[in-house]
């Protein structure tokens, strides 16, 4: 297959990948309409056009905090991809270390973050799912510190799990029947590919950061449904904030309110994502959040997006609106499923074209520049 964009990536991952962990990426919660609004929505938005303006020098970059990146992009947090590719986490982040955008480390990764810091040279961003075990919680965030982690991604929209059907029928969310276990086996044998280049590579196969926490034998679906912890509030963040000494991102923030709650604690970020459509479904895609919550932060953190981004166009809209950058999510995780660490690179090269014709078109020379004015106002 030629690869043109990041569908055909999504059409590659499917084809080499069991049908278990490709519907583990694409899947979305109950009738998957968060998951194809935030697609949708941000398809259908219309940029403005403009000719004959001097788009000879184009810059790119960005610089947050004390970190300049070459693209307004950030490899976000996606779990298990050690599992799409053999140590998929390092692969990913080799991959953004060359083109010199951040990689930000799951909780629920196969790598740990020390894995990541020690194969690439650079440490990842973390991000943080709260526990019950607040000890074991307190541990990992130290073990992010160790490693050299100054950007903690804080997930907050994940109190309990969202009910995937896809996951439920592939037996990801309980305890897998025997049948189950006889079908998991069976995908991976009908995928050769794959199944030689984890069994050859990718071992060891366990969640290298919460390996302690989980009780061998434990599915996934049940250990986050047992063990995430409900009872998290706002107060949390104060107690985050004295164990990480960097910068703190809030991820999972959708609703104005929330926000002006948010940029009173002490964190540098508010990431807006509905966790791609796998949380609560028929809530608000993530392009139609975002002006409402930049109007609530006025300007006093950086505010970031994610959620249906597929193209360097959906970047410059999302730039346009007014977010400091873009979290990817599905568009590195198909790309790493279907080829690998070279498929990640390529991948953010697709975006760093699309996104120079969609500047050059509409008239910005400079993505620090994107405003409003580059779209057609209903």
């Amino acid at each position: 297959m030629i690869i043109a964009n990041i569908e055909d990536y999504r059409k590659k991952c499917e084809a080499r990948l069991p049908r278990f962990l490709y519907d583990y990426i694409s899947g979305g919660s109950y009738q998957e309409n968060t998951l194809r609004a935030n697609t949708g929505e941000l398809q259908s938005m219309l940029l403005r056009q403009r000719v004959m303006v001097d788009e000879s020098h184009l810059n790119l970059s960005i610089h947050l905090w004390d970190q300049r990146m070459s693209l307004p992009v950030v490899l976000g947090p996606v779990g298990m991809a050690g599992m799409y590719s053999s140590r998929g986490e390092v692969k990913a982040a080799n991959a953004a270390k060359a083109v010199g955008v951040p990689f930000t480390l799951s909780t629920m990764g196969v790598c740990d973050v020390h894995e990541v810091a020690r194969k690439t040279g650079v440490p990842p961003w973390f991000q943080l799912y709260m526990l019950k075990d607040r000890g074991f919680v307190k541990s990992v965030i130290e073990r992010s510190v160790s490693a050299g982690s100054r950007v903690l991604v804080f997930t907050v929209d994940l109190a309990t799990p969202g009910r995937r059907y896809s996951e439920v029928h592939d037996g990801m969310e309980k305890d897998p029947t025997l049948l189950g276990m006889l079908g998991f086996v069976a995908q991976g044998a009908t995928h050769p590919r794959w199944a030689l280049d984890i069994v050859t590579k990718g071992w060891p196969l366990k969640f290298g950061t919460i390996a302690e926490a989980m009780p061998k034998g434990v599915p996934y679906g049940k250990f986050v449904h047992d063990n995430f912890d409900s009872s998290t509030t706002w107060k949390d963040i104060e107690w985050v904030r004295s164990i990480f000494p960097g910068k703190i991102i809030l991820k999972g923030i959708l609703d104005p309110e929330d926000a002006k709650r948010a940029v009173q604690t002490d964190i540098n970020g508010i990431l807006v994502s509905n966790h791609g459509g796998r949380q609560l479904d028929s809530v608000t895609s993530t392009i139609r959040a975002l002006p409402k919550v930049l109007d609530a932060v006025g300007g006093r953190i950086p505010v970031f997006m994610d959620g249906g981004i597929r193209s360097g166009l959906d970047i410059l809209k999302v730039l346009a609106l007014g977010a400091k950058a873009c979290f990817l999510g599905r568009a590195w995780a198909y790309a790493l499923g279907g080829a690998g660490e070279s498929g990640v690179r390529d991948m953010l090269d697709i975006l760093r074209e699309e996104l120079e014709v969609a500047m050059i078109l509409t008239g910005c020379s400079d993505v620090n520049r994107a405003t409003r004015d580059l779209l057609i106002k209903d």
